[in-house]
Parts: structure tokens; C-alpha cells; sequence
């Protein structure tokens, strides 16, 4: 009797820095990664940050097909791709699904305006999982999942709106948009020209997923009310997920998941989150390279060592992450302050994880009051998860035992999870993260420490009170 074979799962993971692409097995098990750096963004006038020439379809064939010439398998046996692009993008495309102008990334100011509709060449206006899945499959399908923001689809149904003035109010016409699918359904099969930029066997299917940060929540395994997602990126958020669209929200605000119908909540975040920790290790420069060299360690396992030898509140350094300051308050900067005699560069490394842990922990609180509900777990994810120190600060600071997502690439595996189901190997959503999503270590929360952060963020969150009206000032004279 012959044995079953081996079913395998691609999951596109195209993020704001590097795209990544990884082929799992049936039971969620990476078996091999590629990965293609992103190229810096063309910022040609002010307000204006684009992807350069066709970067994002450039990076994803590269990734892909490093990870299919590491892939020890047969590629026939690869029976599924899940798509997961950088949400809040805006691609505009040409009739034949080629771009009109480079993709619009999500700090571009005009994916927040109404589509400006004076190019002719413009026949399609979609996002870049639209684009990306054109690419793939040849077909103006996209999924729901992935129109926050402006974008003339009804939240309570994920289809477009049955309003033709409210379609032309965001610039858009009705056929100028790609036909609508859910997380899990199929967009198209790999046609001959993306299996031969990607390597991905022809004739593959292609599924839908949802917004990145809702498919790396489907991949850590986020499924009931009362568990948190921390995703430390370059953008940290706090996310919880729900059955509703709560409207009106004004703690958080309501994402679609990656289970049709089902919603992300997400929390205010950091922006330049795990981008001032690396800011901090790189200025540290060759000095402390040197050291960890000596110590047989990675600079950041160096950093995190010595780090842990401070004391829970770094002696009372306190560090508060504006290195990029919100639309609203363009005068803030970034803060350190409360040095003294004891402080040292270990305490500043400290304190910028704290600071992250804290202001998560205020704002996600503040999250659970407005919905009714209390976290009984913090699962942790992105690569400053591997940190034990920064999942122990976690755990002390939310006070509830904190989880790391297992997955190294906890969005590739949300995708698959996508692909599985799209493909009908697991019935549904439910069983496919059963049998793929295996939980990680699980730091338990120190009493003593969670009453110390409880008392230092009282006075962490009035900082902003006292600074604000200095950095007005100096805003006035440097920008």
C-alpha cells in the first residue's frame, strides 16, 4: 500500500521592509524561506513615498524562488499559495493589470485622500494584495479583507457599496474596482508567467488572505476575545479579535481578520517601534559589536544579556518613543529622561523595551475597557519576540502570562493556514490553526515587577504633559 503524499503550502508574506516566503508543511512546520530585501522608498516631493519601479512583484519573485531552490521536496506537491501583502497600500493599474505608476505605500498621504483621477491610463484602482494577486493569477480579483481605509466597501457585508455617489465621491468608479473575495477562498491559479518569476509550479492555487497584520494574527493563533496580540514591527500595535464591527470606537479602532466576517481590533501603537531598538543598537557601534564578539554572542543576544542585569524600571530612566512624531502632535521628539549616576547604556537599552511593553499595555488597557473585556494572555510576536528579556518585560508589565508565537514568520503561516483552507485540506478556520499553529514558550508575570510598572506607568503616561509644551518650542526653531 502506497503512502499518501506530502502536501506543502507557500505562504507570501510581502512586508513594509523585506518580502518573505516560506513553504510549510500540513502541519504548519516550515520546511523552507526565502527572503528579498525591499529597495528604500522614492519619496519625489513631500507627502509622496512610493515603491520604486515594480519592487514589490520584484522581491516576492526573488523570495520565492529562493525558498523553492532550498525546498528539499517536489514542488509538485506544493498544493496551495496563501497571498499576504503590506496593507494601506494603493496601486494603480493599467487594463492589462500592469501598473499605471508605482505602488503608493502606506505612508504616502494620498492612500488617506480620495483616488485623484486624472491619469487616462488608469483603469483599475486597487491595493497591493489586488495587484500582486493580478500578477499571480492574471485575474482583477482581490480579497475583502484588505480595503480599510478608502475604500467604498460596506464593513458589515465586505462587499462594495450599493452607492454609485458614494463610490465617485472617492474618485473611483464601479469598474474600476476588482471583483471581491473572502480570506480563504481562491483568487486564481499560478499562470505560466508567475511560475516562471517565482518558481512556483504552474496551475497552483492562489488564496486569498486578508491585511498583513490580520494574517500575522491568524498565524500566532489569535482566535477568542480574551487573548493579546502584540506585534513588535517597525509598527507596534496591540490587536484582539472580535465577532462585531464596533463603530464609533474611540480607544481602538476595527480592522477585518482573516476569518470572513470576524474583525481585528487594534489598539494605538508605536511608530518606529522595533526601528528605535535597532536605532540604538547601531549607534552603539563597533564598541559593543566587539563585545558580544568576544562573548560569542549576536549584538542583540549581547544587548538583551546585560540588559537583564538592570533592575525592572532601569533605575527609574524613562524613555518615551516619539522618534516619529504623529500627524496630530508634529512637535513631539523623543524623550529619555531620569538619568543619574546609576544609568549606563544597558539602562537606556532597557528602558526603550519597557517603554514598549508600557505603552502598549496603557493603550490596549484602555482597548479592553472600551469593549467590555479583559485579557487572560499576551501572545508576542515579530522578531523582538526571540528576546526572552523583552517577553519577560511582557509578561511583568500586562501582567498576565505571556506567549511567544512559535511560527519565525508568524504572517508566511497565516497565509498558509489560508491556502489549506482555500485548497480543502482542513474544513475551516478552526481546524486548519488546530493542526498548524503550535504555541511557544510562556514567560509567567513576576508580582512585584507588574506592581513596579504598575506605579511607574502613572507616571509615564503624564510625561507627554510636561514635554509637550518644550518641544513646541523647539519645534519652532529646528522643525
Amino acid at each position: 500500500m502506497s503512502r499518501p503524499r506530502p502536501r506543502y503550502f507557500i505562504g507570501i508574506d510581502n512586508g513594509s521592509q523585506s518580502s518573505k516566503v516560506t513553504v510549510f508543511d500540513a502541519h504548519g512546520r516550515a520546511v523552507s524561506e526565502g527572503r528579498a530585501a525591499l529597495r528604500p522608498y522614492d519619496t519625489p516631493r513631500p507627502g509622496v513615498v512610493e515603491h520604486p519601479d515594480d519592487d514589490l512583484w520584484t522581491s516576492i519573485g526573488a523570495a520565492s524562488r529562493a525558498a523553492l531552490a532550498a525546498f528539499d521536496g517536489d514542488p509538485a506537491d506544493v498544493v496551495g499559495v496563501g497571498l499576504c501583502t503590506i496593507r494601506f497600500c494603493r496601486a494603480l493599474l493599467k487594463a492589462d493589470g500592469t501598473l499605471a505608476q508605482p505602488v503608493m505605500s502606506w505612508m504616502d498621504e494620498r492612500v488617506g485622500l480620495p483616488h485623484t483621477d486624472t491619469d487616462p491610463a488608469v483603469a483599475r484602482v486597487t491595493t497591493s494584495s489586488g495587484y500582486i494577486g493580478h500578477r499571480m493569477t492574471g485575474r482583477f480579483r482581490d480579497t475583502a479583507a484588505n480595503y480599510a481605509g478608502m475604500w467604498p466597501l460596506d464593513p458589515d457585508t465586505w462587499q462594495w457599496t450599493d452607492d454609485d455617489a458614494r463610490i465617485a465621491k472617492l474618485g473611483m468608479r464601479r469598474e474600476m474596482l476588482f471583483d471581491l473575495v473572502q480570506p480563504g477562498d481562491v483568487l486564481g491559479e499560478v499562470t505560466d508567467a508567475a511560475a516562471r518569476h517565482t518558481g512556483i509550479p504552474a496551475g497552483v492555487p492562489v488564496v486569498a488572505t486578508a491585511n498583513d497584520k490580520a494574517v500575522e494574527a491568524l498565524g500566532c493563533g489569535l482566535r477568542t476575545p480574551d487573548t493579546l496580540l502584540v506585534s513588535l514591527g517597525t509598527y507596534v500595535a496591540g490587536m484582539a479579535t472580535g465577532p462585531r464591527n464596533v463603530s464609533g470606537a474611540t480607544d481602538f479602532w476595527v480592522n477585518y481578520a482573516s476569518v470572513p466576517r470576524s474583525y481585528l481590533y487594534e489598539s494605538g501603537g508605536v511608530r518606529r517601534g522595533m526601528w528605535t531598538v535597532s536605532w540604538y543598537r547601531d549607534l552603539l557601534g563597533e564598541e559593543v559589536t566587539a563585545e558580544a564578539r568576544r562573548a560569542g554572542l549576536s549584538v542583540e543576544d549581547h544587548l538583551n544579556g546585560e540588559a537583564a542585569k538592570v533592575p525592572p524600571g532601569a533605575d527609574g530612566l524613562m524613555t518615551v518613543l516619539d522618534w516619529l512624531a504623529p500627524g496630530d502632535a508634529p512637535f513631539r521628539k523623543g524623550t529619555i529622561l531620569g538619568f543619574d549616576g546609576r544609568h549606563g547604556r544597558f539602562h537606556i537599552y532597557r528602558s526603550i523595551l519597557e517603554a514598549l511593553a508600557m505603552t502598549i499595555h496603557d493603550s490596549t488597557a484602555r482597548m479592553a475597557r472600551e469593549l467590555g473585556t479583559s485579557y487572560r494572555e499576551v501572545i508576542v510576536s515579530g522578531g523582538g519576540s526571540r528576546s526572552d528579556l523583552m517577553m519577560q518585560i511582557h509578561a511583568d508589565v500586562h501582567g498576565v502570562p505571556a506567549r511567544r508565537a512559535e511560527a519565525s514568520s508568524a504572517a508566511g503561516l497565516g497565509a498558509a493556514i489560508c491556502a489549506a483552507v482555500g485548497v480543502g485540506v482542513y474544513a475551516g478556520f478552526e481546524e486548519a490553526v488546530t493542526e498548524m499553529v503550535r504555541p511557544g514558550e510562556v514567560f509567567l508575570p513576576d508580582p512585584r515587577n507588574t506592581a513596579l510598572y504598575g506605579r511607574l506607568e502613572a507616571v509615564y503616561r503624564d510625561v507627554r504633559e510636561h514635554t509637550d509644551a518644550l518641544y513646541r518650542r523647539t519645534h519652532a526653531l529646528f522643525g
